[in-house]
């Protein structure tokens, strides 16, 4: 039986709600997901890396089979996420070796994902460090930095889209192309770039720091230390530690 087909009767029978790997960054994550997503992919990969048994042939590993190296990339995603969040991590996965190639089917559409974690939020006001986007524009903002950072390019269409064109009211379509793009490696110079203007933001005309990676601590030291709302909702905020 075709995967995509099994996934649909699975999630007519309820039966997909114990395990998930999400596709949306993990910044709208509340705590219980974070922490359980983490703890899922560790056993989704002792699965696919070492044959376990247990969910073997749950619609959410099958997706994953063939993609350990993005699985690994997802993982980096989370513990990036949980350590920002001053999270403990003492679980690392094997270094990733292989060319890095994404499930190319969603569970659940990523805009789809962001309505599921409304509702389980919806019952005791839980949130994660990014909350849930409203419209395209909310959603726009909060990814901004980090497009800027994987596609320079694509950085300056979206911009115009989301305020008066195609993804001005396409929430479905932008969430699922912010998805796809931030899977995409960033190299050293769109990095920089991307961090000098996150830097702009909380130090005006002080020169920022050289090193990427001294930049990015910085920019988060600041943005903590003052409460900058609008960078505390960015996904560069965890996402861009990946490239330092």
């Amino acid at each position: 039986m075709a995967i995509a087909k099994l996934f649909q009767i699975l999630i007519v029978n309820g039966t997909l709600a114990h395990m998930r790997i999400w596709d949306i960054d993990p910044g709208y994550l509340a705590r219980q997901q974070l922490l359980g997503e983490h703890r899922e992919l560790h056993g989704m990969f002792n699965i696919l890396d070492q044959g376990k048994k247990g969910y073997a042939n749950h619609p959410e590993t099958l997706r994953w089979v063939g993609c350990i190296e993005a699985l690994k990339r997802r993982h980096e995603l989370l513990v990036s996420e949980m350590l920002l969040r001053g999270y403990n991590h003492h679980s690392p996965l094997a270094e990733q070796l292989g060319e890095v190639v994404w499930p190319d089917i969603y569970i659940d559409p990523p805009a789809q994902q962001l309505r599921l974690l409304a509702g389980k939020y919806a019952a005791d006001q839980r949130s994660g460090r990014i909350p849930l986007p409203v419209n395209s524009q909310q959603l726009w903002a909060q990814h901004k930095y980090s497009v800027m950072a994987h596609d320079p390019n694509l950085y300056k269409v979206i911009g115009p889209e989301v305020a008066h064109g195609r993804y001005r009211d396409d929430m479905e379509g932008l969430t699922s192309l912010l998805v796809e793009t931030l899977r995409a490696p960033v190299d050293a110079g769109r990095l920089y770039n991307a961090l000098q203007h996150m830097w702009g933001y909380v130090k005006g005309d002080i020169p920022p720091p050289q090193q990427p990676v001294v930049l990015l601590d910085a920019i988060r030291t600041a943005v903590v230390e003052r409460r900058v709302e609008y960078l505390l909702h960015s996904t560069a905020l965890s996402e861009l530690a990946l490239w330092v």
